[in-house]
């Protein structure tokens, strides 16, 4: 089923009333006068615009409420049953995948652990499509759509820059995925961008303007300025993990030399202190290990001289450590203050706000499922054009 057919402009009124009872009802359940009060509509058009959700199971109704005053009413609130979105992450050292629904709460996920650096595209795609069918066999739900995280650069729709998985470089992972899955598209971004848009869709939970920090074996950030993900011209803002912050200093797959991930990067820690991986490395941070203290400390001082030269130039209040870092983040926060605190311009009238994200590892998956929830948003008809009586069936 689609939006009623009729004169063009009607249309989009109607669908634009709808977009703006979806959001109301995304700030909580309410019943159908709240959410005339919440958007300006009627209460004969908010009717009008729940019924049909209410029939395709996108929304449902709770217990009548009986207040004491006026008439008893029924809450409206997202449908457990309502179409779920999965968003899918390649990472350097893992593949994950997260099922959504359209508040942003989360049916289940997914995570396998493994060595991507030297994998083809063709390997990667064949492990994350078996990834996403058990995630949403496991859901048990009518699919929305399916979104791609990558940790590189994409530029239409094509991965144009992976250094620490070069495989990827020159490939339309999301057409691969798509063919995969029997998609009709699977939209594509950067990890760190993906994973800055789950901060800030469908709730925002870091402010206005912040930076988030990708950190793994690669760190990259996703620059939010008012709101509204910044990725420059070319969609290449954001690439921390290459700021240079030693001039002919170590060699980076990049090309270049002392960029900041060959110090404050995962594989840089391990190297360190002789981890073997990540959970190595928790264990002796917590037996109180002085070698690999320090070498947190170290790496937090060089992420912080690197974001220090960020934060001049973007002038933003908050900085978010997510990935690895949020894993580690009370050792490594100190090393980052520290810089911040002496680097940073305008930290003396307003000191930098440094926390870890409160989506920890998962936030890139959420972000790739984020691609398609706020679609369906700003774009109702998609909601009641799926098809909600069963589930989906994998090719």
């Amino acid at each position: 089923m689609s939006l009623p057919t009729g004169p063009a402009h009607l249309r989009q009124v109607r669908s634009g009333n709808m977009q703006a009872l979806l959001l109301a009802v995304l700030d909580g359940p309410a019943s159908r006068a709240e959410l005339a009060q919440r958007t300006g509509l009627t209460k004969a058009t908010v009717a009008s615009l729940v019924e049909p959700l209410l029939r395709h199971r996108i929304l449902a109704e709770d217990p009548v409420v009986n207040t004491g005053r006026g008439r008893p009413s029924r809450p409206v609130r997202f449908s457990d049953t309502a179409p779920v979105a999965i968003g899918a992450e390649i990472n350097v050292c893992h593949l994950a995948v997260s099922v959504q629904r359209l508040d942003g709460s989360t049916v289940a996920e997914r995570r396998t652990e493994m060595d991507n650096r030297h994998r083809d595209a063709d390997d990667l795609i064949e492990r994350l499509t078996a990834l996403v069918r058990a995630a949403i066999t496991e859901s048990d739900g009518t699919l929305l759509g399916v979104g791609l995280a990558v940790p590189g650069i994409v530029q239409d729709e094509t991965v144009v820059h992976a250094p620490n998985i070069p495989g990827l470089t020159g490939i339309r992972l999301g057409e691969h995925l798509a063919a995969a899955l029997g998609q009709p598209t699977v939209p594509m971004d950067n990890e760190a961008n993906l994973a800055a848009l789950a901060h800030v869709w469908p709730h925002r939970s870091a402010g206005d303007d912040f930076v988030y920090v990708s950190g793994d074996i690669g760190i990259g950030a996703g620059i939010v300025l008012g709101g509204n993900l910044f990725r420059g011209r070319s969609g290449f803002a954001g690439e921390l993990g290459h700021v240079v912050i030693e001039r002919g200093g170590r060699p980076c797959p990049c090309g270049g030399h002392g960029c900041v991930e060959q110090y404050a990067g995962l594989q840089a820690i391990f190297a360190a202190v002789g981890a073997p991986g990540l959970q190595a490395l928790h264990t002796a941070l917590r037996q109180g290990d002085r070698r690999t203290r320090s070498a947190v400390n170290c790496a937090g001082s060089a992420l912080g001289t690197a974001l220090t030269s960020l934060i001049n130039i973007c002038d933003v209040a908050t900085v978010v450590l997510g990935g690895s870092y949020a894993t580690f983040f009370d050792d490594l926060a100190p090393g980052v203050r520290a810089e911040l605190g002496t680097g940073v311009l305008a930290a003396a009238r307003r000191p930098v706000t440094l926390t870890a994200s409160p989506l920890g590892p998962s936030a890139a998956a959420r972000g790739a499922a984020a691609l398609i929830t706020r679609r369906a948003y700003h774009e109702p008809e998609l909601l009641l054009a799926t098809d909600v009586a069963g589930s989906y069936q994998f090719p």
